[in-house]
């Protein structure tokens, strides 16, 4: 009976986790979106840019992949309120994950980017296109495209940090649940639930990604890129 009881509590609060989820879902897509609009630029500053924007990019890269991002989302948030700025929480989260995940998308991004061999740039070059085109039109198409199964791994990754947010406030999945335990007093069969619902929103979001990568693969240049990586094309 107190079985009963305890399962019946925990689909009584499944609406509760489901507003948590939502959350958790509006912020990993948001910082997503926030980390490939500058991951990209950083990649390109990187891979084509003159010494001093190579140097600022991998400055900017290496910094942000350094910082613990739970230090970061403290400082953001406690510092701009010391000095009189109110950011809301969930915009901080935003900002300062996406500035986090755009160094490690700048990576994934960059290694596509250099997989593109050097004779597209030069035979697009060679019917006219300026450099910028070249890169606009033959480069960052393909590069997209190669970067899916990094990109893959970084939802992963983003979506499982995103429970850092608890520390400034942000009612998302884990802080949700969190509150569900201390009201109930059931923390195992709560945060059970938690780590069940993490696991298939994670499987969702690469099974998605993985479709996705095989619908929009490079007919040739992605069985190369399996082939150089030792894997059966």
């Amino acid at each position: 009976m107190q079985r009963l009881e305890k399962l019946e509590l925990i689909w009584q609060s499944l609406p509760l986790l489901g507003e948590g989820v939502l959350v958790t879902m509006t912020l990993t897509i948001s910082l997503l979106g926030v980390g490939l609009l500058l991951g990209i630029p950083v990649a390109l500053g990187q891979a084509y840019g003159p010494r001093p924007v190579r140097l600022l990019m991998s400055s900017y890269e290496r910094f942000f992949r350094a910082m613990p991002i739970l230090v970061l989302l403290i400082v953001c948030f406690y510092g701009l309120g010391f000095w009189g700025i109110y950011v809301p929480a969930f915009g901080t989260a935003v900002v300062v994950f996406g500035l986090h995940s755009s160094a490690y998308q700048s990576q994934i991004f960059r290694g596509a980017i250099q997989a593109i061999k050097e004779g597209q740039l030069l035979a697009a070059r060679a019917l006219g296109m300026s450099r910028l085109q070249a890169i606009r039109y033959i480069v960052l198409p393909q590069a997209l495209r190669l970067s899916l199964p990094g990109w893959s791994n970084e939802y992963s990754g983003v979506l499982k940090d995103t429970s850092f947010v608890f520390a400034i406030g942000v009612t998302e999945l884990t802080r949700q649940g969190w509150q569900i335990a201390m009201r109930t007093r059931e923390i195992f069969l709560v945060f059970i639930t938690v780590a069940v619902i993490y696991l298939i929103l994670t499987y969702l979001g690469t099974w998605l990604l993985e479709r996705i990568e095989r619908r929009l693969s490079v007919p040739g240049l992605a069985g190369q890129r399996r082939e150089e990586h030792g894997r059966v094309i």
